[in-house]
């Protein structure tokens, strides 16, 4: 038998690589149909045929284009003749209120009902087709944007249940998949819509590539890879030093937190909002010693721990409620979303309180 193209072997080599480290069980392909999911949906399936993993797939129906039923059909059909095994396709209802636009709905939605199936049915992972081609991209839509070392890190390859095989593979070696396994891949309007963010960057990165050379894309994925492992460091930095002053947390009965609004997801039940304990206090003296890059991450958890959307809560809102530290004048509240404010008490042994816009004053 001779040896596949160069970007299939590269491409089942991923696959590989990720199912190994994994623990035994089921795995579930999240496919859209388009060319680089179906072509993670045929690697996994000629890998698992090996080793007699179980493996199936979720096709998850937005809802967002006309026949958008049809095409999770023919991807389901496909995925069915790749051998895998069960197929579901999902119908979800993407929120037009939610916080952080139309792509990120359409990616909380979607994400949401992978986890619920992978629930459903055992799944160890959930795995996503995204490239190095995305990371790079996402990569430059946070340079953009001015964003932190957070968002700068792009995507992780693995996360909870998700995990992201494809981070060090092209797009070209995905269409070369597609080919070699005669795949009919659905090719997306939306990806050519330049009324999405993701698209501009799509172009603009051709526009760089052709001023600064071609290893443009690889060299911001590797700069996502370092700043992943700082950001991470920094984050468990923060997250300890909350976990050391436990006495300034209590439940959300001590500032009678309403209900988030309908469309602001619970971190530990997406399907069911609740409110999360409300932070009452962190010592204003305490948290102005630590370093910016951990003191803002605290300020950050703390108002995600009381509420505030993810996708809605920016830096610039950090870096106000980081003014009540440095630049203390005995200012007022600093509104976050959610329905949210940070404020601080006066004195030596002020607080920064966080909870909602109506009960902090």
């Amino acid at each position: 038998m001779s040896s596949p193209p160069a970007s299939v072997a590269a491409c089942r080599l991923a696959a590989r690589r990720l199912l190994d480290e994994l623990p035994d069980g089921p795995v579930l392909v999240g496919c859209s149909g388009g060319t680089d999911s179906l072509a993670l949906a045929s690697v996994v399936a000629f890998e698992v045929d090996k080793t007699g993993r179980p493996a199936g797939a979720v096709v998850v129906d937005h809802g967002l284009q006309a026949g958008s039923a049809d095409v999770a059909a023919r991807a389901a059909d496909q995925c069915r003749g790749l051998g895998l095994d069960p197929v579901v396709v999902r119908r979800v209802t993407v929120d037009p209120r939610h916080p952080g636009g139309p792509e990120d709905a359409a990616r909380d939605a979607r994400h949401t009902a992978l986890r619920a199936e992978a629930e459903r049915l055992g799944a160890v992972a959930v795995l996503l087709a995204h490239t190095r081609d995305d990371q790079a991209e996402q990569v430059l839509l946070g340079l953009a944007r001015g964003s932190g070392a957070r968002s700068l890190a792009g995507m992780p390859a693995r996360r909870g249940l998700l995990a992201r095989p494809f981070l060090a593979v092209t797009r070209a070696d995905t269409a070369a998949v597609c080919a070699h396994d005669h795949l009919e891949p659905w090719h997306d309007p939306h990806n050519t819509d330049p009324a999405y963010a993701r698209v501009r960057a799509r172009g603009a990165m051709t526009v760089l590539e052709e001023a600064l050379g071609p290893g443009i894309r690889a060299a911001l994925a590797r700069s996502a890879d370092r700043l992943r492992a700082d950001a991470d460091a920094l984050d468990a930095l923060a997250a300890d030093w909350l976990a050391e002053h436990p006495e300034h947390t209590a439940p959300p009965t001590t500032l009678d937190r309403p209900e988030p609004p309908a469309h602001v997801e619970s971190a530990t039940d997406p399907g069911h909002p609740q409110p999360p304990p409300a932070l009452t206090g962190l010592p204003a003296h305490d948290l102005a010693t630590l370093p910016a890059a951990v003191r803002t991450r605290v300020l950050r958890l703390a108002a995600l721990a009381a509420g505030a959307p993810s996708g809605a809560l920016t830096a610039a809102h950090v870096l106000a409620t980081d003014r009540l530290l440095t630049h203390w004048r005995g200012q007022g509240p600093v509104s976050l979303p959610g329905h949210l404010a940070a404020t601080r008490t006066p004195g030596r042994a002020g607080r920064i309180v966080i909870g909602p816009l109506d009960r902090v004053e």
